[in-house]
């Protein structure tokens, strides 16, 4: 089976590569799921506090893509696990950020949130072969946009992506992630390699309302494009 891919083009590059693989501004294929355990487990586990001043530095570089929104802070700000809800037209998307696994990245998405910087936007890429998710997080809609910085990457080398699973997309690179992020929604082990970064997962029930969304299958009737059915985040808040 071939190794999955997700892209985000950085600025104009082009988005993911191989069918299986993610990336993060300008996506072409999405990740792979794996188990939907995390989700049931997002669902239930009573979120700790999050606290500021982890000591964690985060490097995010402007990428001279555009005049974004403001950069998150240079030290991450929270830790623990913090909850965001995602308001999309496919139902409200709870979820569970792991801020001590990935302090950068979820510093940024929770800047973002803050900013409203995902307000009004589609989920711009689904794929139903290979590898199985909903991707997210471009303003333009186009898989080629971002938030004008990138994000140091937060990976061991050991990442599965179970169905559940929030995961940064990039542009093939190391440490290219921006705004655009996935969904896994089936299992499908060892599709994606472990250069994504997981930062969170979705409650059991947002799964299958992503799994709904999927099941009515890409526009045009391929397995790679826009969902069939549009989904669009109205808003997303965190706490």
């Amino acid at each position: 089976m071939p190794v999955a891919s997700l892209k985000r083009p950085l600025a104009a590059l082009a988005a993911l590569a191989v069918v299986g693989t993610l990336s993060a501004c300008s996506d072409d294929e999405p990740d792979r799921a794996v188990d939907a355990s995390p989700a049931d487990s997002a669902e239930s586990t009573p979120p700790s506090s999050p606290s500021a001043g982890t000591g964690v530095s985060c490097d995010y570089l402007p990428d001279g893509t555009q005049d974004g929104p403001e950069l998150p802070p240079t030290e991450a700000t929270v830790s623990g696990t913090v909850k965001a809800t995602l308001a999309t037209s496919a139902g409200d998307l709870a979820a569970t950020l792991d801020a001590d696994a990935a302090p950068c990245t979820v510093g940024s998405f929770v800047s973002l949130a803050e900013q409203g910087f995902f307000d009004d936007t589609p989920c711009h890429r689904l794929t139903t072969a290979g590898i199985y998710v909903l991707q997210c997080g471009d303003p333009t809609g186009t898989g080629m946009g971002g938030p004008g910085y990138t994000i140091p990457d937060e990976v061991t080398g050991e990442e599965t992506y179970p169905a559940g699973t929030l995961a940064m997309a990039n542009t093939g690179s190391p440490n290219t992630g921006g705004s655009q992020f996935f969904i896994v929604y089936e299992d499908v082990d060892g599709a994606l390699p472990p250069t994504y970064t997981a930062f969170g997962t979705i409650s059991a029930k947002s799964l299958r309302d992503v799994r709904a969304v999927a099941e009515d299958g890409v526009e045009g009737g391929g397995q790679d494009g826009p969902p069939a059915t549009p989904v669009e985040i109205s808003s997303v808040t965190v706490r």
